[in-house]
């Protein structure tokens, strides 16, 4: 029997849409789009874009990158994924960047197909969810220079394999639940000792144990080695006096015992903490003396006697002395040649029996706890002395009362309300102490909006305090330049940049950990309702468009129907078939408080899928009523 004309040609224009999706799809590697496929699959909350084609690298995903129809790079920083990282990662062969930081609800242990990443650079997943052991297979990352996972729940050891990555530069394991010894080379096993281009090594607030290994005085590109607030034993090897480049030191809140450790050859060390730990009892080590770039030195809580040496208050750079529940004593003498940038002079609880002031310094100096006080406790150096000003925060004065709604904030640069990014600023060191630091805050400001490119202006910075870490703690909140809303690209690309360490903030702050607020979903949709949502459609118009194509109906599981004409053809734009039970589901029954308009054609209501994505339901009144009708069909 022949095909009539209106059959015929929906089947020739059929075959060549299916022939165009094929053209499409070869934009992208197929395994590579497999393998995106399929962690799509697995993950709620993907952007929109994402279920808008199937072709990643043609119609391009955010937050995906590609090269020669390969993917190349993987950004979902801040997108509130929830979900596993299964092993399909591994299929993805030519990624070079990963970055999935900051979704908490990414969850479970890491698959060991990451090892399967041979060409990856930048592996990003801090301030995730993910637990178990971090796996040894991460060692077979050879082209890796960064990687990230701090601020998870990984448990175990740290594998020794990652001494392999020759060319990791910053490891960051900080914020787990690591435990065992710091791994070291023997025979034919690796060990951190071996990553000689390292320079960044953080391993603080973790369970490590045993001692700190002397082979890590052979790395000496170190910078940074943070290792306070595990459980750490023994000795501190005489080794990392060999450490010439390394700026800060912190090996706080352990259990180290013997003498303080030699630091005279660090010239360019700025910021020592050797607080609570089991230290024998010794005067101030010579080094109080010889190091011209101290900013910063703290060692509380610990063994400290004798007499202070003067010296330490005329570094050039020296800004805080933080001494306290220590056993110095006899008289306190600061000298004449005191440094102009000394800002802080902490010695409470110690044994300084009188003290001698010059008129040179006026800042903070606290003797609370010690014998001089009893004689002079009416003093303002024996009493515990409360900040005379507030803690900085960007000034709002010239943008009057206004209120903002929920969920808005007002921008500092345009005083319109507006959905700024969120998040909390850790820095890890700062040199200063002053809270209400005009100065000192403008010029992070400035460091944010100019190398974030963000508008003159846009940065809003509250709430600065020294947390129980002693890290210096503030909330930011980032405002779009133009709009009230970034895009997810914008936040992709922000947020790569302040977790990868692109961004540097002035070096009075020091080291950065920046963990971001959750942003709501709503955010991304408000503005452009319909041009995010795929559209679903109503489920008697489809059987009759498939009806017209008895053999083919196949090919209409991936299409999204754009008119009904009876020679129409549907627009292949990769959507889903639907039965009615799912779009009823997914709209609570169709419930008024998910109708979000209506037409000549019907009405129109916000369903959520089963995957979490949001989605914009089409039909008509009677066809609703007709199917409750026919719901035990």
């Amino acid at each position: 029997m022949g095909l009539g004309g209106g059959t015929a040609r929906l089947l020739f224009l059929l075959t060549f849409f299916t022939s165009g999706i094929h053209l499409i799809l070869s934009d992208t590697d197929p395994s590579d789009a497999a393998a995106l496929q399929s962690l799509k699959r697995q993950w709620q909350n993907t952007p929109p874009s994402w279920g808008q084609s199937h072709d990643p690298c043609g119609a391009p995903w955010e937050g995906v990158t590609c090269s020669n129809s390969r993917i190349t790079a993987l950004g979902l920083s801040t997108m509130s994924l929830k979900g596993k990282l299964g092993g399909d990662i591994g299929g993805l062969t030519e990624l070079r960047s990963l970055d999935l930081s900051f979704n908490t609800n990414l969850t479970g242990s890491l698959t060991p197909r990451l090892g399967d990443l041979l060409k990856l650079n930048i592996l990003i997943l801090a301030g995730c969810g993910f637990s178990g052991s971090i796996p040894d297979e991460l060692g077979n990352l050879a082209e890796l220079s960064f990687l990230a996972l701090n601020s998870n729940n990984f448990s175990g050891g740290i594998p020794p394999s990652l001494g392999k990555l020759s060319k990791l530069y910053w490891l960051d394991l900080a914020d787990n639940q690591l435990t065992g010894p710091i791994p070291i080379s023997k025979n034919t096993t690796p060990g951190l000792d071996l990553l000689l281009n390292a320079k960044h090594l953080l391993f603080d607030g973790n369970q490590l144990e045993g001692n700190i290994p002397s082979t890590l005085g052979l790395v000496q590109t170190l910078e940074v080695l943070r290792l306070d607030r595990n459980a750490l034993s023994g000795k501190v090897p005489i080794n990392l006096n060999n450490l010439s480049s390394l700026n800060e030191l912190n090996l706080a809140h352990n259990k180290l015992i013997g003498p303080l450790p030699n630091l005279t050859k660090l010239d360019a060390l700025n910021y020592v903490d050797l607080s609570n730990n089991s230290f024998f009892s010794s005067e101030a080590p010579d080094w109080f003396s010889t190091l011209p770039s101290l900013t910063t030195l703290v060692i509380e809580h610990g063994s400290l006697q004798g007499t202070l040496p003067s010296k330490v208050f005329s570094f050039p750079q020296i800004q805080q002395v933080l001494l306290r529940n220590n056993a110095l004593n006899g008289s306190f003498n600061m000298g004449d040649s005191i440094s102009t940038q000394l800002q802080l002079v902490d010695l409470q609880n110690n044994q300084i029996s009188s003290v001698t002031l010059t008129a040179d310094y006026t800042n903070t100096l606290i003797l609370v706890g010690n014998p001089v006080c009893t004689a002079l406790s009416d003093t303002n150096y024996c009493q515990l002395q409360q900040q005379s000003t507030k803690p900085y925060s960007t000034s709002l004065a010239n943008c009057g009362s206004k209120i903002c709604p929920p969920e808005q904030k007002l921008s500092p640069q345009s005083c319109e309300c507006a959905y700024p990014y969120e998040g909390t600023l850790y820095f890890r060191g700062p040199s200063f102490r002053e809270l209400s630091n005009v100065n000192m805050f403008h010029s992070l400001e400035m460091s944010l909006w100019g190398k974030l490119g963000l508008t003159p202006g846009s940065v809003f910075l509250q709430n600065p305090f020294f947390n129980v870490d002693d890290y210096l703690q503030v909330q930011v909140a980032l405002f779009p330049p133009t709009d009230k809303y970034f895009n997810r690209s914008e936040i992709q690309s922000i947020g790569f940049d302040l977790t990868n360490q692109t961004y540097k903030p002035p070096k009075e702050f020091w080291t950065l950990l920046f963990y971001c607020l959750a942003l709501p979903l709503s955010r991304f949709f408000q503005r452009k309702f319909f041009e995010h949502w795929c559209c679903c459609w109503d489920r008697d118009w489809l059987r009759n468009v498939q009806k017209k194509a008895i053999g083919l109906s196949k090919p209409f599981a991936s299409w999204a129907p754009s008119g009904k004409d009876s020679g129409g053809v549907p627009q292949l734009k990769g959507a889903r078939w639907f039965s009615y039970e799912e779009l009823k589901r997914c709209t609570y029954n169709f419930t008024e408080s998910n109708e979000i308009g209506s037409g000549g054609y019907g009405k129109v209501y916000r369903g959520i899928l089963s995957d979490g994505q949001v989605v914009a339901i089409k039909t008509s009144s009677a066809r609703i009523n007709a199917g409750r009708a026919r719901v035990q069909d």
